[in-house]
């Protein structure tokens, strides 16, 4: 197994670890988390950029790194959930499009037909981890220095933002599927 492959396998260690960790009853608990959150999303970053330098870019990366962003991006969205902040509906939207892409990429890959993610889907995950760091830093930043901002609706109108882009990258990648694979088969 090559290094950015084992980054990934990484990152999807780090999903359970940070709900583990969200989960404490601790001071600075967000803060803790975010930072665990952000070495997963700076491994994201890593291993794409390591393999394609080192031309080691594999059919099983292709396939784990999607897998791994969405374990930890949905660590992070249940986290909020349990906390009251993120919609249920937000979480519904963002799983139903993962669902949807990986079905679209389990026909692709029967029909031995690799599709990566493409940009739509890069710039939906980037935001998803960006807003789940700021919400958290947010969240810590009101605990600690007694701000009284309203982290729900902070958290919901951010979510709900990641939530569109998800839905319309979603649809993109669908859309540009039928390009590469047979549907009828």
């Amino acid at each position: 197994m090559n290094t950015p492959n084992r980054i990934t396998i990484f990152r999807m260690i780090i999903a359970p670890l940070f709900l583990v960790i969200y989960f404490l009853n601790i001071n600075y608990k967000m803060l803790i988390s975010a930072v665990i959150f952000a070495v997963g999303a700076i491994t994201d970053a890593i291993d794409g950029k390591l393999a394609r330098k080192n031309n080691i870019v594999t059919n099983f990366g292709k396939l784990l790194d999607p897998i791994a962003d969405k374990m930890l991006v949905t660590a992070g969205f249940l986290a909020l959930m349990q906390d009251g902040l993120c919609n249920i509906w937000i979480v519904m939207l963002m799983l139903t499009r993962e669902f949807a892409v990986t079905s679209v990429r389990l026909i692709a890959a029967a029909q031995g037909v690799v599709i990566p993610a493409n940009i739509g889907g890069k710039i939906k995950t980037v935001f998803q981890m960006v807003s789940l760091i700021a919400i958290m830093l947010i969240g810590e930043a009101d605990v600690v220095f007694g701000f009284g901002w309203n982290l729900p609706l902070i958290s919901n109108i951010l979510l709900g933002i990641t939530a569109l882009i998800s839905v319309v990258s979603g649809l993109v990648y669908i859309l540009d599927s039928r390009k590469v694979i047979d549907f009828k088969s």
